[in-house]
């Protein structure tokens, strides 16, 4: 059975499971690079800070420090700072072990903190998949090993300073692990825990770890720099940047969504009045599902708007035609959108808005699933679709329910563009954001849906609770433009509902 099984997970490129539920034991790693990869900027500062505290340093910086750290942060590693870090081992003659190892207690207490959103979703994959997860930095290992017992990685490959009495002897112990030497290293530990680098992923920022990246079976470039950058795509290795979700590029650090959400102020479209309340009830920070009524497709740009006022980024829920159309679909994947198969009843759209509430993110639904079309656009009575409830019971996270009203006038669905001349007496979008709510244990998706679209309900103005008979013009606006009104159901309005 584990030889099939073995063959079975060759042929998908998954880790295998056997029938009773226990991950079969697979001989893989994944190896994560410590600063710029796993933590955004170098852990050089806090670890340096914690040293002075116990004691072990002075308590003034090295002259020249902060610069070397900020050209780091900026651009990697580079030779002349790693060959100086690596003469600068023989300043640690003399440290008391007992306060290095406290040293790096109280690092890993700030460098938690750190870890990148989507580092924690790729450590989380791996677990699952059985493979062991490796810290390979050049750093101290007596510094780095209480960050990894806080982040659960199993082991890690670091430089070793070697010691006499209980004190550092200002020497490396083994490989300085950098380069050819954290290549060197992560063979040795491979061998010495069965494991087939082979068969292993490594992620690093550095062109110094191509050693490492070309020697693993599944090299990924992570905030690559120049150098790794280029080196990435001519071997085409997948290249990520663990702020951001996967496939999500970045130009000059920034993601097209960061850059996207400067754009949305209202001052933007002065052909519209945006009227905002409640909006205190979106979390400036960690994970939120907001969920909306849909009106228009102006509904985007409004609450791209509202959010930006409250400083948050958000993954859109999107409908697959979007990210089928030439440009669009480009403009929308880069956004980091999450598209859903209308009518397939897959869950992997979920899935994927579910990865990216772990990672704090805030994600946009309209359980609708679409405009309403004809006589259903006047019902008060919502209707919505199951996802939003099944992504709460999957995350965990809150839903902030938002009532949007009048963004059908400034852009109707009948229309191509919204009507961006209208400056003089611009129609006024109402935008109301009500209290998070949490479902219940154990209710439905069907009743658990019906409450939310009941939250998003109460928070619509009061005259638009009653409904409304529309005129035949009314009714035009609900429909795509070019749409034949005397098709069937279309004369009288009925409903004619897209999505899932």
């Amino acid at each position: 059975m584990a030889g099939a099984c073995d063959a079975a997970a060759r042929r998908s490129g998954d880790d295998c499971q056997l029938l009773s539920g226990y991950p079969f034991a697979v001989s893989a790693a994944a190896f994560f690079d410590l600063d710029r990869t796993l933590l955004r900027r170098a852990s050089g500062p806090a670890l340096s800070q914690a040293l002075r505290e116990v004691g072990v340093r002075s308590g003034h910086r090295i002259p020249g420090e902060g610069l070397l750290f900020g050209i780091f942060d900026l651009i990697g590693e580079t030779r002349p700072s790693m060959m100086l870090a690596r003469q600068g081992v023989r300043f640690s003659a003399g440290w008391d072990t007992e306060l290095v190892a406290e040293a790096g207690e109280i690092a890993a207490s700030r460098l938690v903190a750190e870890v990148l959103p989507y580092a924690r979703t790729a450590m989380e994959m791996h677990r699952r998949q059985g493979r062991k997860l490796v810290i390979a930095t050049t750093s101290p290992a007596d510094l780095v090993r209480p960050l990894a017992d806080a982040l659960g990685f199993d082991d890690i490959v670091a430089t070793r300073y070697a010691r006499t009495d209980g004190v550092l002897a200002g020497e490396v112990d083994g490989h300085y692990v950098w380069g050819k030497g954290k290549l060197a290293a992560a063979q040795e530990w491979a061998d010495a825990n069965s494991v087939d680098l082979a068969e292993s992923y490594a992620y690093s920022d550095s062109y110094y770890d191509l050693p490492l990246l070309k020697a693993v079976g599944h090299p990924v470039a992570v905030n690559p720099d120049p150098r790794l950058a280029v080196a990435a795509a001519v071997r085409r290795w997948p290249v990520r940047h663990f702020d951001s979700p996967e496939g999500v590029p970045q130009f000059a650090g920034v993601e097209p969504l960061k850059a996207l959400t400067m754009l949305a102020r209202p001052e933007l479209a002065p052909y519209a009045r945006f009227d905002f309340a409640g909006l205190g009830h979106i979390p400036e920070q960690g994970p939120a599902i907001i969920a909306a009524n849909h009106r228009s497709y102006f509904d985007v740009f409004t609450l791209g708007v509202a959010l930006a006022k409250r400083g948050r980024l958000a993954r859109f829920v999107s409908k697959r035609e979007l990210f089928d159309a030439p440009l669009l679909g480009a403009m929308v994947s880069a956004f980091g959108a999450v598209p859903v198969d209308r009518g397939s009843g897959s869950d992997a759209p979920l899935i994927a808005a579910a990865e990216a509430l772990e990672a704090g993110e805030a994600v946009v639904i309209l359980p609708q699933g679409t405009i309403p079309r004809g006589r259903a656009f006047f019902d008060p009575r919502m209707v919505g679709r199951s996802g939003v409830a099944r992504l709460q019971k999957m995350s965990g996270a809150p839903i902030v329910p938002v009532s949007l009203w009048g963004t059908e006038n400034v852009w109707p669905r009948s229309a191509r563009m919204p009507k961006v001349l209208n400056v003089v007496h611009p129609p006024t979008v109402r935008v109301r954001a009500g209290e998070a709510l949490l479902l219940p244990d154990g209710i439905s998706s069907a009743d658990g849906v019906e409450l939310v679209m009941s939250s998003i309900f109460d928070l619509h103005p009061v005259e638009c609770k009653v409904a409304h008979e529309p005129t035949p013009e009314e009714l035009a606006r609900t429909f795509p433009p070019g749409h034949d009104q005397s098709a069937p159901g279309s004369p009288n309005g009925t409903e004619q509902r897209e999505g899932s």
